[in-house]
């Protein structure tokens, strides 16, 4: 599937599916899955960077557990916006996937969102340690929860009606 805007995710919200958030990193992967409503982001993991094949692997087994529709990939780009090596990986690992899944996947400027992550987890005074260990799930759940907030409220996107979908999968 290729890569898609967030505008585009409408055929592919059904109700039961999930929208996963992924902060790559060069050693770890943090993972976060929305709510059964998609307006929560909540992190899950942190998966240890291996080759592609058994990352691709782990995620694939992940999204279908988890019943995953659509996955916001954070996009490391520069404070001044532009493009650099870590932008380049992310775009060839998304391509690697689009090759093995028909789940699409939605770029999202991820800007600050590991700062953001951090001081989190500083004001809920997590030790350093616990910190290291869980910064790149709260990192991808702050890249989810920024896609989840943009789907609720901009007015281009309210068509989704999302919470049509919330509704039908808090029935279901």
């Amino acid at each position: 599937m290729p890569v898609i805007d967030i505008t585009e995710t409408e055929s592919f919200l059904k109700p039961g599916i999930r929208i996963a958030g992924l902060d790559l990193g060069k050693k770890t992967i943090g993972i976060a899955v929305s709510d059964a409503g998609l307006s929560l982001a909540n992190p899950r993991l942190s998966l240890k960077r291996a080759k592609f094949f058994r990352d691709s692997e782990a995620l694939l087994n992940i999204f279908q557990k988890e019943e995953i529709g659509i996955c916001i990939i954070g996009l490391p780009l520069n404070m001044n916006g532009s493009s650099g090596p870590r932008v380049q990986a992310t775009r060839a690992f998304v391509r690697n996937m689009n090759a093995l899944t028909n789940i699409p996947f939605v770029f999202w400027d991820e800007r600050l969102s590991t700062v953001a992550a951090e001081r989190s987890l500083i004001n809920m005074n997590i030790s350093r340690k616990r910190r290291a260990q869980r910064i790149d799930s709260v990192a991808a759940a702050f890249i989810l929860q920024g896609a989840l907030d943009r789907l609720i409220s901009e007015p281009s996107l309210r068509k989704l009606s999302l919470f049509n979908l919330r509704d039908k999968a808090l029935q279901g």
